[in-house]
């Protein structure tokens, strides 16, 4: 029985530690907006600098973004992008900040064997004793986290209406595309739940 109670606590484990790593993602929206009314939608330029930007270093990031986010709102939504007279425009952010994260790390005691003397039969027998779980070691240990963040403004009213977030541990200092896109699939899951 404890056997099987290893190994179930084993694979429960590593549900946890996977669902731990996995992003997390929130949704704000404007209760007053129409979203049916909404079909097409632009990207709007980060700094306003369009062509004439010289820092071209998040270029590839800023890609994978917005081809992330087309793909969701094209899937999900049925809107397509227009850069005449939109409906939605978009805009999006990159966070990738340090932080701690508390581990907790099991704690087992050491197996042992006993020696015992039986007067009745004269001999010395051996006990084994396994290793018993003690409880739980927690530490503190340093991550890096993710956050993409997309908005959505009403292009006549000039009014947020929708936004949603995205936060996940990274392997790096800068966010893969395997990480935006997954982050950015995270947000959109909750889209539909926010558009009605």
């Amino acid at each position: 029985m404890k056997k099987y109670w290893k190994a179930w606590s084993g694979y429960i484990a590593v549900v946890f530690l996977l669902a731990s790593c996995a992003p997390t993602a929130h949704v704000e929206k404007d209760d007053t907006a129409d979203f049916k009314s909404y079909k097409t939608y632009a990207w709007i330029d980060k700094d306003g600098e369009g062509k004439k930007d010289r820092n071209r270093s998040n270029d590839l990031a800023e890609q994978k973004i917005r081809e992330a986010v087309n793909k969701e709102l094209a899937s999900s939504a049925g809107w397509r992008e227009s850069k005449k007279n939109p409906d939605v425009l978009l805009s999006y952010d990159l966070l990738v900040e340090r932080s701690v994260k508390n581990q907790p790390d099991a704690v087992y005691s050491q197996p042992f064997t006993r020696t015992f003397y039986n007067p009745y039969r004269g001999r010395f027998f051996n006990v084994y004793y396994p290793s018993q779980f003690m409880g739980y070691d927690n530490r503190n240990v340093p991550v890096r986290e993710g956050t993409v963040t997309i908005t959505m403004t009403d292009a006549r009213t000039d009014k947020a209406v929708w936004q949603g977030w995205s936060t996940g541990e990274i392997d790096s200092r800068n966010m893969s595309s395997r990480e935006i896109a997954q982050g950015v699939r995270k947000i959109f899951k909750k889209f539909d739940i926010a558009k009605n």
